[in-house]
Formats: C-alpha cells, sequence, structure tokens
C-alpha cells in the first residue's frame, strides 16, 4: 500500500507541476522535505532519549507492569496476540495516556517503544502484524482530552472561550478512533491483507539475523525489583503533597502560567492543570520510585537512553522518503487542485469548502495544516462557525503518514497492510465528525 502511495505521490505531482509551470516549486518542497526529516530525527533522539530512560526505570520498578495489570481486561480484546505481562503492553499503555493528555512530545517516544516491543513477538520482519496494526489505528484515532494546541491559537487571537472545543474534540476523535478499529477488523478479513500464511525463504533469510536480536530482547524477564525503602516512600508523599499544592495553586491563580483560558470550566481546567504538571512531576516521581525500590538509577537511565539515538538514526530513511514524497506533492499545488475538484461533492454533505484544504494536507503534514488554522482564525474570527470546526478538526486528525513512516521506520516494517486504510479513515470520520458536531453544539447553544 504504502508503495502505491509513494509512488502516487511523486507521479501526480510531476504531472500537476508540469501543466501548472510549478517545477520549481515542487522541487523547493522535495528538498525542504529532505532537510526537514534530518531536523525531525535529531530533534526526536534528545526527546526519546529523555522518555525511554525514564521508560527503562519505570519497567526496572515494576510500575509499568502493574499498570499493564490494571489494564490487561480492556487490552486483551484489542491486543489478543500479545501474551500476558509482555513488556509492549506497558508501552502502549503509557503511549495512549500521553495521547488522551496531549503529551506530544511522550507519546511519540513511547509509541516508538511500544513497536519495538511488540517487533518482538513479530515472525514475519518487515511485514505488520495484527498488534501493530491495531496500535497504530489507536493512535491515528487518538481520543484527546485536551487539543493544546488550537486552544492555544484561539486564545492567543482573543477567542471569548477556547476550550469550548475541547468537547467537540473528544466526541469527534471518539468517532475517528472507532472508525479506525471497524476498518481495521473489516479489512483484515481480505485475503490481501492478511499475514503470510508461512514463512519465505526471503524473509527467513532477512530475518535470522534479527530473530537472534529480538530473542535477546524479547520477553526475558526484569528483575524482580526490591522492597520500597521507608525513606522513599515518605519522599514520594511529600512530593505528591507539593504538587498537589501547585496544582491548587495553578487552579485557583488567575492567568498562572499561561492557563487563563476565557472563563473555562472547572473542570477543563483540572484538566490543563493535569497535563501541565504531568511531565514534571514524571521527572521527578519515576527516579525517586525506581531509588526506592533499589533501582541504580543513573546508569539504568543511560542505558534505557540509548535506545533513543539509536531509534533516531533508524528513522532517517524512511522519514525522508515520505517527507520528500509529501513535499514534492505539495509544492507542485496538487493539494490545491484537489480541493478544487472535491468542493462541489463536499459541499452535497455540508462539509464547507473552507475546510477542505485542512482536512486533505492533514495526514501530510502537521505544520502545514496549522498554518492553515491559524489563516482560518484570522480570516473568520476565532469565535466562527469556521474556527471551531477547524480547531476541532486539527484535534480529531493525524498526521497519518508522518506516524506510519516513524512508527514502521523504526522496526523497518515495509509492508503496511491495511493499516494505511485504517487511518485516513479515522482522518476522514474525524474530520467529517468535527464539522457536524460544532455545527450541533452551535446551534444547540
Amino acid at each position: 500500500m504504502l508503495n502505491w502511495i509513494w509512488l502516487f505521490l511523486f507521479v501526480v505531482g510531476a504531472v500537476v507541476a508540469g501543466f501548472g509551470m510549478r517545477m520549481p516549486s515542487a522541487l523547493d518542497g522535495a528538498f525542504a522535505g529532505a532537510r526537514q526529516s534530518v531536523d525531525l530525527a535529531i530533534g526526536l533522539m534528545g526527546v526519546m532519549s529523555l522518555w525511554l530512560g525514564l521508560m527503562r526505570l519505570a519497567e526496572l520498578s515494576g510500575l509499568v507492569q502493574g499498570l499493564a495489570r490494571w489494564l490487561r481486561p480492556l487490552l486483551s480484546r484489542l491486543f489478543p496476540d500479545v501474551p500476558e505481562g509482555h513488556p509492549a503492553m506497558g508501552s502502549m499503555v503509557l503511549n495512549l495516556a500521553a495521547n488522551v493528555f496531549g503529551l506530544s512530545n511522550a507519546a511519540t517516544p513511547l509509541g516508538l517503544r511500544a513497536m519495538r516491543d511488540l517487533e518482538t513477538l513479530n515472525r514475519h520482519p518487515g511485514v505488520a502484524t495484527d498488534a501493530m496494526c491495531t496500535f497504530l489505528a489507536l493512535n491515528t484515532g487518538s481520543v484527546q482530552l485536551i487539543p493544546v494546541t488550537a486552544i492555544a491559537i484561539l486564545a492567543a487571537s482573543g477567542a471569548r472561550n477556547p476550550t469550548a472545543i475541547v468537547g467537540t474534540t473528544l466526541i469527534a476523535t471518539a468517532c475517528s478512533s472507532i472508525a479506525a478499529l471497524v476498518v481495521l477488523k473489516l479489512l483484515g478479513r481480505w485475503a490481501v491483507f492478511q499475514l503470510p500464511a508461512g514463512t519465505s525463504l526471503e524473509v527467513h533469510a532477512r530475518g535470522a539475523g534479527e530473530a537472534a536480536e529480538r530473542t535477546d530482547e524479547a520477553f526475558v524477564p526484569l528483575p524482580e525489583p526490591g522492597p520500597m525503602q521507608g525513606w522513599a516512600r515518605a519522599s514520594l508523599w511529600v512530593l505528591a503533597a507539593c504538587f498537589g499544592w501547585f496544582a491548587y495553586r495553578l487552579q485557583t491563580t488567575p492567568g498562572a502560567s499561561g492557563l487563563e483560558m476565557g472563563g473555562a470550566h472547572p473542570g477543563i481546567r483540572a484538566v490543563q492543570v493535569a497535563a501541565l504538571l504531568a511531565v514534571p512531576f514524571a521527572l521527578a516521581m519515576l527516579p525517586l520510585y525506581a531509588a526506592g525500590r533499589g533501582v541504580r538509577v543513573y546508569e539504568e537511565f543511560i542505558t534505557g537512553a540509548r535506545d533513543g539515538f539509536q531509534t533516531g538514526v533508524r528513522i532517517i530513511p524512511y522519514l525522508a522518503a515520505m517527507l520528500v514524497a509529501i513535499g514534492f506533492f505539495r509544492g507542485a499545488g496538487a493539494i490545491d487542485l484537489l480541493s478544487g475538484f472535491l468542493t462541489t461533492p463536499f459541499g452535497w454533505i455540508g462539509f464547507p469548502p473552507e475546510l477542505l484544504p485542512m482536512s486533505l494536507l492533514r495526514p501530510l503534514t502537521s505544520s502545514g495544516t496549522l498554518g492553515l488554522f491559524g489563516d482560518l482564525v484570522k480570516t473568520h474570527g476565532p469565535d466562527s462557525f469556521l474556527a471551531r470546526a477547524g480547531g476541532t478538526l486539527f484535534g480529531s486528525t493525524e498526521t497519518t503518514f508522518y506516524v506510519i513512516a516513524v512508527y514502521f521506520g523504526a522496526v523497518g516494517v515495509r509492508r503496511a497492510r491495511h493499516a494505511v486504510w485504517a487511518g485516513l479513515a479515522a482522518d476522514a470520520v474525524g474530520a467529517l465528525a468535527a464539522v457536524h458536531v460544532v455545527r450541533w453544539f452551535m446551534s444547540a447553544g
């Protein structure tokens, strides 16, 4: 599937650029995509090193395994192929939790770690497993409580109530996540998307060397952490009390840390405060908890952080291939051409033509879509229907091709099977739900 999409972006982009006399612009877009792939990978290395180091501490201290056991009844239905107690369960739980709270800087590294853990169960190297496809579908659907970026743009533009999109985004992302899972299950029954019946000679030869490496990593039981020390238990209570006080101060102090959101509901503001304090609390709590259970925190953090650097290097070719094609396609003016063709049919289902460029660009690039959203808010006003619908659309859809390139590239998956279709279905349903939910909310209000 990715082969055909990649080829489509280049061929159609070249034809459109030729007819539109925009070949220099298309080439500039391709070269910009190549530069951006390296910049993104380098930027990810530092963030991944931080979060994978913390993840290592959380694993060795038993926190991840406990969280995974608690959510096992739900996850076992979504991921029946992942055995109980496997590290992938904990990695996926932490990634999905980060997505829910809009912590994108933590979600991607944790997602990459989850893909690595899932790869240890893969009997067909280079082919996405059912669990990988389901995990990717949940990421592209990405249920969110707080669409932080869209709220920030609305607030900066002077919206009376920028957090009004929180409820609409939650409903729209629920719709997109359900759509992704439904499409995944339906297409999974088609023979063309099913896993190979056996291991081919090519896969066996290519995977022989990788199998030993995966076996070394795969499901080797972690050492049992020691009992919690008394000093650590007391320190954790003090730390929790301090952060509880910080949360109270942020909740009750007007304008604290930029959290004044135009009279947001107290419940929404509480979630915003929780999202703001989650990362600092994790940075302090995880090493303290691990040290209290006998983990050599500095040495083990370095061990986990080393994986972040290696993963960043591994994904560069996959990022470059996808971002060059996307930059060429966009620079050629193909997005504008598609918007023109689709304006009339989308108008029949009540989809505003002003939101078409955003919805078409969203699976390809986040920064480009953000620019369109900012222009939409500036043109129509931050409290307009189009601004709220655009903010909800931005929060309830995902850069599907970027996510696929990064997540699958990190483990060398070349055959994505039906994960691409599930991700695009999530984007389409999320965009449609965003428009109709905002229209219903505004008419009801």
